[in-house]
């Protein structure tokens, strides 16, 4: 039993390093083909805080176990939003532009909804629904670019960090990068998927309950280390924004593209009628601080609120009977 803790900390590891890997070969090649830096931010990063919960489902379908695909998704935006912003508010208070929020929110909202809709009505995601949620991403980043460029926004330092320290690598650099971070990808998902079964069994917990919490925590770890980085640099924008559009991609990107592979089916009801509901709650309490409560900021008191929400998550996951 110790050897599958152990490959579930390889696989956190190769997940985190792949993933830090992965962008900056992926910015780089970019920057080579005279992709802007604003095109980069809201595409590129963005993907790769993504990238984990991809690699994972897509390992996780492959293997039958349509419960990790879909619990590691949820449960990652869960954790992104009362985990990751909690414990980041806590540390820096977290500043609110809800001007820069206006598009990014609601298009959160609705990938949560349209997401809710699919899995009641089709018992699961089907592979012609996976085909309009990759559809709905790609005009997501359109709308996203050229509202940005209507109001005249720029990059956030961070992503400009980011491309200064891609910007000097060579092609055949940069494309050894990309080759790196998707075998670290890879291989990091495969293990995660491996151990987390194993443990699942062991533990004589479903693989709905080590999805939702072990996996959702360890693939949200570069969303973690982002937010912490961004609001350290007073880059607030970011901070949030990394979490918004995570979320987005998580649903769009991740299960389109898992359900394109193979259609997804809900194997344990309590995927839609528990976890997804504390996804959507989670998700409109955000709304309420952002829209009627404090407005401005996420204070640390609220921060200290949504991780104890988080922490009562995830102990009814793993102690109630569903």
């Amino acid at each position: 039993m110790m050897s599958s803790f152990l490959l579930l900390l390889l696989a956190f590891i190769l997940l985190f390093f792949g993933g830090d890997i992965l962008v900056r070969g992926a910015v780089s090649l970019a920057l080579k083909i005279n992709v802007s830096n604003l095109v980069v931010g809201m595409t590129v990063v963005a993907f790769a805080t993504s990238a984990p919960e991809l690699f994972v489902s897509i390992q996780a379908i492959l293997k039958k176990s349509s419960n990790i695909a879909l619990g590691n998704v949820i449960g990652s935006n869960i954790a992104n939003i009362a985990l990751v912003l909690g414990a980041t508010a806590i540390i820096f208070r977290v500043k609110i532009s809800r001007q820069s929020l206006s598009l990014s929110y609601p298009l959160m909202l609705f990938s949560s909804v349209i997401l809710g809709f699919t899995l009641y009505f089709f018992n699961g995601i089907p592979a012609f629904c996976g085909f309009l949620f990759v559809l709905f991403l790609f005009l997501f980043v359109f709308i996203l670019i050229l509202d940005s460029r209507r109001n005249q926004l720029h990059e956030d330092n961070k992503h400009i960090d980011i491309t200064e320290k891609s910007s000097n690598h060579s092609l055949l650099k940069s494309l050894i990068f990309l080759l790196l971070g998707v075998l670290f990808l890879k291989f990091g998902a495969d293990l995660l998927v491996d151990s987390t079964r194993i443990l699942a069994k062991y533990f004589g917990v479903s693989d709905r309950v080590i999805a939702v919490t072990v996996v959702a925590i360890g693939t949200s770890i570069p969303e973690l280390a982002t937010s912490i980085i961004a609001a350290f640099k007073k880059e607030d924008g970011l901070a949030v924004g990394n979490l918004i559009g995570s979320n987005i991609f998580n649903i769009f990107l991740v299960l389109g593209l898992t359900s394109i592979i193979t259609s997804v089916k809900i194997d344990d009801p309590a995927i839609l009628f528990y976890d997804y509901f504390w996804m959507i709650g989670i998700s409109l309490l955000f709304g309420v601080f952002i829209y009627i409560y404090s407005r401005t900021q996420v204070s640390r008191k609220e921060g200290v609120f949504l991780f104890i929400l988080y922490l009562f998550y995830i102990y009814h996951s793993i102690y109630s009977v569903i």
